[in-house]
């Protein structure tokens, strides 16, 4: 052959291999898995966990990136869940800043927009909530997408829940339109409570294996208490190894963003619905071998808030003016790990989780996380942090580990119930518990001080009315829930047994009345 027919041909497959090396993946399929109060930056075999068992979590995170630093902007479902949906800080979120409250109606979801760009969306388990969607909102399907919970199991443990995750997942994988993208919101409610009493132990798990964190007592109950948590996340966990193997069959395994993390920590004092580290710090890993090289630990600090504008991109549009996250489509296409971009300071906050105080009063905080440390500030230390005492702490769930803090009263009672003061500081290196409240010690007042500054001057640049000096617009938003924690429902009970008990000695004065008239007659 020719020299020149030779380096044409070379010519042609040089710029043939060129033009697909440049060549940007397809839109990826995006699968979404929550789990619902999963302590995970701490509960995960990856994460250096040795009495959990994560083996598929760790898996995703193998094979993909594990996030160190990921953090919820709220730590309750519903505002974290908004937060996720439309890429924007809980303070930024009107009526979903709050749980239990309403989505409102000028906000668009991820799923919404990437459905009308091609994407077909769907919803098994647990979406956005709790929470109203529809009367105000005037949505008619919850605002993670429709609904596939038509298939139900039997589980290993009566708390956790029968829906079939899964096989629910694999019914939208075929019925969905194949020739376009999908984007699927995986919502297990484990491990959320109620929990089997003694599941843990039932199910061969040990008690001397479990290290229970300095906020809790170190008892049996206690102990007993996190195996049967335990026993949730594994099932989980064990949920997302059979959802992988469904797109392995379907060959579309390594074309899917697989994103998994929890909405905020574990269902026990101190934790869930607290302005805490194990209360906000989040798991969080993903796969998807086209962009993400494998093995990547990133130390970025991320918010859920990221995960809108992240899919948007990647989908190939732009975010949406409304979200205030910040894409981490640059850090997965990275090939580094530790820190990429140093985004190394992070916003979080509160306003009104469950109620339980009068007139539905919140508990509003906000907090700044550094690398180093963790700021608190509490806006009303007058008020019970947790629910008042008469209405039984409503912002913690009910369970064994509440009962024997409740019961034992003293330091633990104090540091998970009591009312805390205006500022916390703690030291993140020393204390990742944030146990040791460092905030009159003199010789945290320089970091303290500005920390504090850094924290208002991110606020108000944020938008965040409480920062404004706005913050009554938080306090007269409508609760839709329940009332059976609500203030008045106890003064109710208190009146209702108040009345009966002066019913009781009405009726015995009055018996005790007609038996001396008796016994007068008689004599």
């Amino acid at each position: 052959m020719k020299k020149s027919s030779l380096a044409f041909l070379a010519f042609v497959y040089v710029a043939f291999c060129t033009a697909f090396a440049d060549e940007k993946p397809a839109r990826p399929n995006i699968l979404f898995i929550i789990f619902d109060d999963w302590n995970g930056y701490t509960h995960a075999g990856v994460n250096g966990c040795t009495w959990i068992k994560t083996p598929n979590f760790d898996r995703v995170a193998r094979e993909g990136v594990n996030f160190t630093h990921a953090f919820t902007s709220n730590p309750k479902c519903s505002p974290c869940r908004a937060s996720i949906l439309t890429g924007r800080n809980t303070w930024q979120l009107h009526e979903a800043v709050s749980h239990g409250g309403y989505f409102p109606p000028n906000f668009e979801t991820y799923p919404d927009l990437l459905e009308k760009s091609g994407y077909v969306v769907g919803l098994t388990g647990k979406g956005w909530g709790p929470g109203d969607f529809k009367t105000l909102a005037k949505r008619t399907r919850n605002p993670a997408g429709p609904s596939f919970d038509k298939l139900t199991l039997e589980p290993i443990a009566s708390g956790i829940a029968k829906n079939d995750y899964p096989g629910n997942f694999g019914e939208f994988l075929t019925l969905r339109d194949k020739a376009k993208p999908f984007c699927f919101w995986m919502g297990f409610h484990e491990p959320h409570r109620p929990y089997e009493w003694n599941s843990g132990v039932r199910l061969g798990k040990k008690l001397e294996d479990v290290v229970v964190p300095k906020f809790l007592p170190d008892t049996e109950i206690v102990r007993r208490d996190l195996l049967d948590y335990s026993v949730e996340v594994e099932w989980g966990d064990a949920q997302i190894g059979r959802a992988l193997k469904l797109l392995e069959d379907a060959g579309v395994l390594d074309n899917t963003l697989v994103v998994v993390t929890s909405d905020h920590g574990m269902p026990f004092p101190y934790v869930k619905g607290q302005i805490h580290e194990d209360a906000f710090h989040l798991p969080l890993a993903m796969r998807w071998p086209h962009v993400i090289k494998p093995g990547r630990v990133v130390e970025d600090f991320v918010n859920v808030r990221d995960l809108a504008p992240t899919y948007m991109e990647l989908a190939g549009l732009k975010p949406h003016e409304q979200m205030t996250g910040k894409s981490l489509a640059n850090i997965l296409r990275s090939e580094k790990s530790g820190w990429i971009e140093n985004r190394d300071t992070m916003l979080a906050g509160k306003e009104r989780h469950d109620i339980g105080r009068p007139n539905d009063m919140g508990y509003p905080v906000r907090c700044l996380r550094t690398r180093d440390f963790l700021y608190v500030h509490n806006f009303h230390p007058e008020r019970w942090p947790v629910g008042n005492p008469e209405t039984d702490f409503g912002n913690c769930d009910p369970g064994p580990s509440k009962e024997v803090v409740k019961m034992l009263g003293g330091h633990f009672f104090e540091l998970c119930f009591g009312k805390r003061p205006a500022d916390e500081l703690y030291d993140l290196k020393r204390d990742p518990e944030c146990v040791n409240n460092l905030a009159a010690d003199l010789v945290f007042a320089p970091t303290l001080d500005e920390m504090r500054y850094t924290m208002m001057r991110l606020l108000k640049e944020d938008g965040d009315p409480r920062a404004l000096g706005k913050g009554d617009d938080f306090e007269s938003l409508k609760y839709v829930g329940g009332r059976a924690k609500g203030y008045e429902s106890w003064l109710k009970e208190q009146e209702s047994g108040a009345l009966a008990e002066l019913k009781r000695k009405l009726d015995e004065a009055a018996s005790g009345k007609a038996g001396k008239k008796k016994q007068a007659g008689a004599d």
